[in-house]
C-alpha cells in the first residue's frame, strides 16, 4: 500500500527531471540504537559511532542519503497499532545522532532540506502518526510543503487487510495525490535552493539548554 503510493510520487520525481534513490528499511540491515545519549550527551556522536564500528550497519545509506545527497525526503509508512511501523522507529533512534548536533555543538545538519510523508493503513490515528513524523523531522531541520502528507485508513474495524492494500493499490485518486505531493515537495526545494543558507542558524528557543556553565 504506502510503497505502491511511493513509487508513484518517485515516478513523478523522475518525470520531473529529478533523480531519484528508494531505500526499503525492510530490506536493510539496520542496528538497533544502543542509547548512547542516555548516558551521555556527547557520547551520541556524528558520524554515529555504531555505523563506525559494524560495516556491516546499513543505516549509513540512509545517513548518506538525509544528510548528503537528498534535497527532498519522501517517508511512506504503515499504521502499525495506531502509529509509523517499528522499521521507521528503528531509523528514527538512529537519527538521534543527527539532531544531537544542534543540541551539542550547535551544528545543523540538515539545511534546506524538504520532507513529505506518506501514511497507509487498516487501522485509525493518521493524524497522531503524521503529528509524530512531522514533530521528528521538524526537530531534525527539515521543512515542509503545503498540504506536507497524503494518508488513508478505512478505520478501525477495517480487518480484511487484503481489501485495504487492494483500495490503496488502485485508487487512482490517491496515486495522484502522491503525485501532487512530490510536486509541491519538489516546488518548495527548489525554492530553497535558490536562498543562500546562513553561516549561523540561530537555536529559535527550541530548548532551554545551553552548554554554558553558570555560577550559583
Amino acid at each position: 500500500g504506502s510503497e505502491d503510493l511511493l513509487r508513484s510520487a518517485l515516478e513523478h520525481c523522475g518525470a520531473a527531471g529529478a533523480e531519484t534513490r528508494l531505500l526499503r528499511l525492510s530490506a536493510m540491515k539496520v542496528k538497533a540504537c544502543r542509547g548512547y545519549y542516555s548516558k551521555a550527551a556527547h557520547a551520541c556522536t556524528w558520524p554515529c559511532s555504531i555505523t563506525q564500528m559494524d560495516p556491516k550497519d546499513e543505516m549509513e545509506q540512509v545517513y548518506e542519503a538525509f544528510v548528503h545527497w537528498a534535497d527532498v525526503v519522501l517517508l511512506a509508512t504503515p499504521i502499525r497499532w495506531g502509529t509509523a511501523s517499528s522499521l521507521y522507529f528503528r531509523m528514527a533512534e538512529r537519527l538521534n545522532c543527527v539532531q544531537n548536533q544542534v543540541t551539542i555543538a550547535n551544528k545543523v545538519l540538515i539545511r534546506n532540506k524538504v520532507a513529505g510523508f506518506i501514511v497507509v493503513g487498516g487501522q485509525d490515528n493518521v493524524q497522531g502518526t503524521v503529528g509524530q513524523l512531522l514533530g521528528f523531522f521538524a526537530e531534525l531541520g527539515f521543512a515542509f510543503p503545503q498540504f506536507p502528507f497524503v494518508a488513508h485508513s478505512r478505520g478501525w474495524s477495517a480487518e480484511d487487510m487484503e481489501n485495504n492494500v487492494r483500495d490503496v493499490r488502485d485508487s487512482a485518486h490517491l496515486h495522484e495525490g502522491a503525485a501532487e505531493l512530490a510536486r509541491r515537495s519538489i516546488a518548495l526545494s527548489a525554492r530553497l535552493l535558490d536562498t543562500i543558507p546562513a553561516e549561523k542558524l540561530e537555536r529559535g528557543g527550541r530548548k532551554a539548554h545551553d552548554n554554558r556553565k553558570g555560577s550559583g
